[in-house]
């Protein structure tokens, strides 16, 4: 059985299948923010979208980020390391990208279980 959450034209930003979670590649809904800034305002959508799904961030399997900029890499990570429970990191990849519009300096996607 598959059930999706905040349905779209293009995409649903939640999939739930076989006990495992999968969450569109969230941005920014303040992209003028720095990518620390953005990197916060993620995670706290990713948090909220993990609870509708009924799971949160200690069952998450692997993260990908995406920056524009991979000189922000460790402005980014000073965000992510205080968010990610210790013990429970996921595997993740970072990687630099052009993101879909400029305003945007950093994307994030999880998998997790539930």
């Amino acid at each position: 059985m598959i059930k999706r959450s905040q349905i779209g034209p293009r995409m649903s930003q939640i999939v739930v299948h076989n006990n495992t979670v999968y969450l569109a590649g969230m941005v920014a809904d303040d992209p003028s923010a720095d990518v620390a800034g953005q990197t916060r305002q993620i995670l706290a959508k990713i948090d909220k979208a993990l609870a509708e799904a009924g799971t949160d961030k200690t069952a998450i399997l692997m993260a990908t980020i995406w920056l524009s900029d991979i000189s922000t890499f460790n402005a980014m990570n000073g965000v992510w390391d205080a968010w990610v429970p210790q013990g429970h990191t996921p595997a993740r990849a970072c990687v630099e990208s052009r993101l879909a519009a400029p305003q945007y300096k950093v994307e994030i996607r999880v998998i997790a279980g539930l």
